[in-house]
């Protein structure tokens, strides 16, 4: 069965504390890291120690640094050198203080996964965890007035390279055409029954609503993936059952901006958590039992002809967490 909460409380602390001393220096240059906890959160309730865990668009290696820390092995592929060198730093970093576990990154575009993984992983993968890149929607970071002495902010650290081949740069329509091919091979790698989790959000250009959850949901179902779950995953702190935010400077300039002119916005609360199988006859799993960190295997729950659990798909209200800009 499924997971049994459509909303995962994935942000107790900021991203910059749940990254504190676990990542090398370097690593927070990366404009569109995945939250670790979101990582983790996935890994733990759909993967059993000793299980294989891949991001075949690992950034920085966050995937691969909390699948490592849960006691799994981890695969990445990154299509930037700078990224790759930084994720296999990563790696090493966690391996250092892990009981056991292997991590390794490769170089190279993910629409050719099966290239770039040994094939004595084909077929052995648990759990596939990524997101697609965002492209002109990543804000990156600002360094202000204060810290550089200079009037007004100064953005950085706001592209994935300059590189024009770079899926970030392409058109929304080539993107998704490019996701399907790597969520095609990601399915070629799984092991029968395996889960793909794909965190994504959408955006707006030029006022319109670009809804990427939507179209990676199609994405997937394209690459021969069967949908089973659609959550929602916490960028906000729970307190007092408050939503406590911790939005960008860019966030809270943008919608500031749009509410001046007369258009109502909220600051992102949460991301997309859309969940897929392979088809095959490997078991569902339920929420991760906490004295363990792995998944618990569950009899029950529904399955489709083909072995996959039915898809679940959740609204849930938790404070005003489902606003865009």
């Amino acid at each position: 069965m499924p997971s049994s909460c459509s909303v995962w409380n994935t942000a107790p602390t900021s991203a910059p504390a749940q990254r504190a001393d676990r990542y090398v220096p370097g690593s927070a240059a990366h404009p569109a890291k995945m939250l670790p906890q979101i990582a983790a959160h996935a890994i733990a309730t759909y993967t059993r120690p000793g299980d294989l865990v891949l991001d075949p668009m690992c950034g920085i290696g966050t995937t691969l640094v909390e699948a490592l820390r849960l006691g799994r092995h981890a695969l990445g592929t990154e299509y930037e050198p700078r990224w790759a060198d930084l994720a296999r730093a990563n790696v090493t970093h966690t391996l250092r203080g892990a009981e056991g576990g292997s991590g390794q990154v490769a170089c190279g575009d993910a629409r050719r996964l099966t290239d770039l993984i040994d094939e004595r992983h084909h077929g052995k993968v648990a759990l596939v965890v990524t997101s697609p890149p965002y492209g002109a929607s990543v804000h990156g970071q600002v360094r202000s007035t204060r810290e550089t002495g200079e009037r007004g902010v100064v953005k950085k650290d706001f592209r994935y390279s300059r590189d024009p081949s770079n899926l970030a740069h392409v058109s929304t329509d080539r993107l998704l055409d490019a996701f399907t091919e790597i969520l095609s091979q990601c399915r070629r790698v799984l092991q029968p029954g395996g889960t793909v989790v794909v965190t994504t959000r959408p955006w707006r250009e030029g006022g319109e609503l670009i809804d990427l959850p939507s179209a990676v949901l199609a994405a997937g179902q394209a690459a021969g993936l069967t949908p089973t779950e659609r959550c929602v995953a916490l960028l906000a702190g729970i307190r007092d059952s408050r939503l406590i935010t911790r939005p960008s400077f860019f966030q809270m300039k943008n919608v500031r901006d749009a509410r001046r002119q007369g258009i109502f916005l909220a600051v992102i609360q949460h991301e997309d958590v859309l969940v897929f199988t392979r088809p095959g006859d490997r078991p569902c799993f339920s929420q991760p039992d906490r004295r363990t960190g792995s998944a618990r295997r569950t009899n029950g729950g529904a399955r489709t002809s083909n072995g996959s659990c039915d898809f679940l798909s959740h609204t849930r209200t938790t404070g005003r967490h489902d606003g865009r800009h």
